[in-house]
């Protein structure tokens, strides 16, 4: 019952709030995307949105909202997209990179404008504080709904279970499972499968990465997020540049057949099908627009102006959607076979395409989705954890952090079965309630366009 109603909400009601409330955002902002993309460049280089004293910065918080977004959607969602629409695919998703950037502006200006101070003095933000102050109390209802959906819609089982699920296709084979002599002992003791203990291992690995960084706070979490997104980024980025400096003669081509097939009726289909999986279905158009989640982080970040705020905001759809899924198409297109891939297969072809344009290419990328998937879960924890305190408190919110990094070791091993719809339907229910505040807000985000300067 669970899974059928996620699957409905997580399918055109979802695509239908995100794409086309983002549509409305987009236009009644005067296309903010496009038309003040440098001036959000020149906010980001300036030092006040990197200085931050002993809380985060502006800067830190893009990077630990990109470290959320930039996940195995970005290769996998991209790959699907391409296996089902063709090339024209790619074309529908930077307009939706576009509408997805209108939107995280939208909630950068709202989460600043609204923010609270905790009782030591922490910024703090989010869509239930949007709510409650923007909204009033007749609109607490809501809050409390994002709240209890953000606590359970951003676990990372289905993250955990699909690095682990990566991790045993890439490194191990039947044979050196059962000949590895640490393994064979545990499965002899635990009466588990050789196949069941490596599994073991491996999320008890991430738990203890994750543990490390996770525990030391939103500050740890945007420090290593500064640090980790440029690296991963520029290793995908200067992996997919020797891919294409090894084939420029064909780059022309992949280019012309995304602009020719982006309105044939394979490429529309298609690219439904593949933004739905990718963004409704999975990572919400990839980049989080509308769900709610970067308020949570831009909300913690010291600086006070709302527009200077929803500008830094909006660039995360543009390195995410519009970068790293672009760097994934071009990989793909220029060495996969996207026509050969049978049914709904992701991963494997990306992974083809990198272990034939470069050497050992499949474990680099595998590298880099550890990375990326890795980045996901530090600041995932910070968003639920921020909901729990919504809830409960400071004091009791300690505990969700341990429930979260429980869930991961748990669903390595097992099956995911009724969970992910469990997941599925809570993350979709956070995308209607910061939906629904962006739009009957909007005139307030109009009002700090206007005493911004640079507008």
């Amino acid at each position: 019952m669970i899974t059928q109603i996620a699957d409905f909400l997580c399918g055109y009601p979802l695509f239908i709030l995100l794409i086309g409330g983002g549509f409305f955002l987009f236009f009644y902002s005067g296309m903010v995307s496009l038309r003040r993309l440098p001036d959000a460049m020149r906010v980001l280089r300036d030092r006040h949105s990197r200085e931050s004293g002993n809380q985060i910065s502006s800067l830190q918080a893009l990077a630990s909202v990109v470290a959320a977004t930039v996940g195995m959607g970005n290769i996998a969602g991209v790959a699907i997209a391409l296996v089902m629409g063709g090339p024209g695919a790619i074309f529908w998703m930077w307009v939706s990179a576009l509408v997805g950037m209108s939107t995280k502006f939208h909630e950068g200006v709202l989460t600043t404008r609204y923010k609270v101070a905790l009782p030591d003095g922490t910024p703090a933000g989010g869509t239930m504080h949007i709510i409650d102050r923007g909204l009033g109390p007749r609109w607490h209802w809501l809050a409390v709904t994002f709240a209890v959906a953000g606590m359970f819609g951003t676990l990372c089982i289905m993250n955990a279970n699909q690095l682990t699920e990566a991790v045993v296709a890439t490194f191990t084979t039947p044979q050196w499972l059962g000949s590895n002599h640490f393994i064979s002992t545990l499965a002899s003791a635990s009466g588990w499968s050789h196949l069941s203990v490596f599994r073991l291992i491996v999320g008890l690995s991430i738990a203890v990465v994750v543990t490390l960084v996770v525990i030391g706070g939103v500050r740890r979490i945007a420090h290593v997020a500064t640090w980790l997104v440029p690296f991963m980024v520029g290793l995908y980025f200067l992996s997919v540049l020797y891919i294409v400096v090894t084939h420029i003669s064909e780059v022309p081509e992949v280019f012309r057949s995304i602009f020719t097939e982006a309105f044939s009726l394979r490429a529309g289909w298609g690219a439904l099908a593949g933004i739905a999986i990718i963004g409704a279905r999975r990572a919400a158009l990839v980049n989080d627009a509308g769900v709610g989640t970067a308020t949570i982080m831009h909300g913690a970040s010291t600086n006070t102006n709302p527009a200077r705020e929803g500008l830094i905001a909006m660039l995360g759809p543009g390195i995410d959607s519009g970068l790293v899924c672009t760097l994934t198409a071009l990989a793909i297109l220029l060495c996969g076979d996207i026509e050969a891939a049978g049914g709904i297969k992701g991963l494997e072809v990306a992974m083809g395409a990198f272990g034939k344009a470069i050497p050992y290419g499949e474990y680099l990328l595998m590298l880099i989705v550890l990375c990326f998937a890795l980045s996901s879960m530090f600041s995932y924890s910070f968003y639920g954890r921020r909901c729990a305190a919504y809830l409960f408190g400071e004091k009791r919110a300690r505990a969700y952090t341990w429930f979260f990094i429980a869930t991961m070791v748990i669903f390595a091993v097992i099956p995911l079965g009724i969970a992910v719809g469990f997941c599925d339907l809570f993350y979709a229910l956070m995308a209607f309630p910061t939906m629904i505040t962006l739009l009957l807000l909007r005139k307030e985000v109009r009002q700090e366009i206007k005493k911004f300067s640079t507008f």
